[in-house]
């Protein structure tokens, strides 16, 4: 929660006798502290940031990570926050660089791994552009399975999302897979040419331009906790 690092690393920077509680070195994983004690990594003392819950509305040629190492076009460089309030935050999930849509960042670790834990089954709805009609038979394969070179695939639901675009899919699916979507549509022959996530665990971006963000209001918050089965803090 202080955005020193994650979890893992964490028992590491305690094996290696970094972390000072209250003045003394601490090498057991199970100490206990409060928020009246002092804790000291590297030399630096540090305390828990508040939790943040923030919607981006991703663009295409972004990189959904926290940094990157070629310089580009990070989600994080999308929120104009200072970098204390970054310290911490990362992308719930990942959109492939070309991918638009609902991204969310946060800070709360337990709620976003119980998000992307398959066992919450939590709804990804996409709306997808091909190069061409899609059959409304391939429409129904979407439906019913796929098979994917890393095990079958398929959509929770598949539909036309506008009667006059035939060459226009939306797609519900609760796994989180790489590239899933656009290996479905590969593997029946279409030609991706858009791919926007519309939809993601009950958020939208109504109303949020491309590029822009929010902050999530308490009822959406409080939302997401029900989905996930989690007392709300």
């Amino acid at each position: 929660m202080a955005g020193v690092c994650s979890r893992r690393n964490a028992d590491d920077l305690i094996k290696e006798g970094l972390v000072k509680v209250n003045g003394e070195v601490v090498t057991d994983f199970g100490v206990r502290v409060s928020s009246t004690d002092e804790v000291v990594v590297n030399g630096r003392r540090i305390s828990p940031a508040r939790y943040q819950y923030i919607l981006v509305n991703k663009p295409r040629d972004t990189i959904t990570t926290t940094d990157d190492d070629r310089n580009r076009t990070t989600v994080l460089d999308l929120v104009r926050i200072s970098d204390d309030q970054k310290r911490g935050l990362f992308p719930v999930g990942r959109l492939d660089r070309h991918t638009t849509g609902v991204l969310l960042l946060t800070n709360d670790g337990e709620l976003a791994h119980r998000l992307m834990h398959p066992r919450h089954e939590i709804e990804k709805l996409y709306v997808v552009d091909v190069d061409r009609p899609v059959d409304a038979a391939d429409v129904r394969r979407l439906a019913d399975g796929v098979e994917l070179e890393d095990g079958p695939a398929k959509a929770d639901y598949a539909d036309f999302p506008d009667p006059l675009r035939p060459d226009r899919v939306g797609l519900s699916i609760h796994e989180g897979r790489n590239r899933q979507i656009r290996r479905m549509m590969e593997t029946l022959g279409y030609r991706v040419k858009k791919l926007e996530r519309v939809r993601y665990a009950g958020l939208s971006t109504k109303g949020l331009r491309r590029g822009k963000w929010r902050r999530l209001k308490n009822h959406e918050v409080e939302a997401l906790y029900r989905k996930v089965k989690l007392k709300t803090k």
